[in-house]
């Protein structure tokens, strides 16, 4: 009988201690790790965008149309261009426009061509180049520039500008 009660004792001293150390039938906390990952922007559809603007720019700047040139603008714009004063503000790069197209000979037209733009989303720099032709179509001069472009309200406003001629005058 001593040995059947200690081979109770154990067997309960076994199952208590087995009981003790399995683990908790608890359903436990589940935890979960967001992974935020950044896209990168789509560059070459920001470029496409910001070419079909500059199109648009070379249409309002060959019509001589200031005003419409002026909506592609920020109001806190600032322009800068090849021996002239920086222009700050819309309204006064505005200005500055109306007094060259009064004086460009009838018929000489300008294109841009957007080479690179880097940046995001919300602002990107436009690095390019301008072709000035005459009324019958020789390029008279070439120029580079670079725009600073930042989305507001979902459309692109020129923030800085800097351009210059870079064939020589005569």
């Amino acid at each position: 009988m001593k040995n059947s009660f200690r081979f109770l004792i154990a067997c309960l001293g076994f199952s208590l201690f087995s009981f003790g150390c399995s683990e908790p039938t608890a359903e436990k906390e589940s935890t979960s790790v967001a992974v935020v990952t950044e896209s990168k922007p789509d560059m070459a559809a920001i470029k496409a965008e910001i070419q079909a603007i500059e199109k648009a720019w070379s249409a309002a700047d060959n019509a001589k149309d200031a005003n419409s040139l002026g909506a592609f603008l920020a109001n806190d714009a600032v322009s800068m261009s090849a021996n002239s004063p920086m222009a700050v503000g819309k309204a006064a790069i505005v200005k500055e426009m109306e007094s060259g197209f009064a004086s460009r000979p009838a018929g000489q037209t300008v294109s841009y061509e957007v080479l690179d733009v880097f940046g995001d989303d919300k602002l990107v720099t436009e690095v390019g180049k301008s072709t000035r032709m005459d009324a019958s179509g020789k390029v008279i001069s070439t120029g580079n520039y670079m725009a600073i472009w930042e989305k507001r309200d979902g459309k692109w406003l020129c923030i800085r500008d800097i351009g210059y001629s870079s064939t020589k005058e005569n």
